[in-house]
């Protein structure tokens, strides 16, 4: 069926890789305190990971483009742009429950997530907005921050249908996703659109609530089952 609302369709994604080689990175590290001023959903994509992104200090609206960048950051050296896959370490998304940093890693353009665990609230809130966080055994992360160190350009293929992990050499790797989340970006649905799913169901209980007890829509002056 079509994409309700809310998150993007996810079923099967080529992208370059970057590491991000740090245990236990904490969601105040993907997008500092000072942004959380806004529930806009967009504008931290240019302050991810800001503090070490930048070599000055952010501040949400302002125009990032002219602020000096660290060039030993990961993210800022050439051969990264346009990763769209974040290899990372255990524990990645720690912290505070902020759902500004999945936020941020989306609209920076990251689509997908490949560690040895993730923060649990994190973790969700990566389904919640869209974001694949693949979760594999801890032998075949260090393997892939291994090919990475051997040069950059290492490109995977995430596919959420088979639920495998493909690698250029032609081997491929499984990994697990509940069967609910799955569906849900599978067909791109957030909370609102497996809500209207059931729409039907709500219309057809109210119309025959409306008729077995119409009182219940009756206020003062005012009679709620003709509105």
């Amino acid at each position: 069926m079509a994409a309700q609302a809310g998150v993007r369709v996810f079923t099967r994604h080529d992208g370059l890789v970057a590491p991000f080689d740090q245990l236990d990175v904490d969601t105040d590290l993907i997008i500092p305190k000072q942004f959380l001023v806004s529930i806009s959903r967009t504008g931290f994509g240019p302050h991810l990971f800001d503090s070490l992104r930048y070599q000055d200090e952010g501040r949400l609206g302002q125009d990032c483009s002219r602020r000096p960048l660290n060039p030993d950051f990961v993210l800022n050296q050439p051969h990264y742009q346009g990763a769209s896959i974040l290899l990372t370490r255990h524990n990645f998304g720690c912290g505070s429950s902020r759902e500004h940093a999945v936020w941020a890693l989306l609209e920076f353009g990251f689509r997908c997530l490949v560690g040895p665990g993730f923060s649990d609230i994190f973790f969700n809130n990566c389904f919640k907005n869209g974001l694949l966080p693949v979760v594999l055994p801890e032998p075949q992360v260090p393997a892939l921050f291994e090919r990475v160190a051997e040069g950059p350009g290492l490109r995977l293929t995430v596919d959420l249908e088979q639920q495998r992990l493909e690698l250029p050499d032609g081997r491929s790797w499984a990994f697990e996703v509940d069967a609910f989340r799955r569906r849900c970006l599978l067909e791109g649905l957030d909370e609102i659109g497996l809500s209207l799913e059931s729409a039907p169901q709500v219309r057809a209980f109210e119309k025959r609530r409306r008729l077995e007890a119409p009182w219940v829509f009756r206020s003062a002056g005012h009679d709620l089952s003709q509105s």
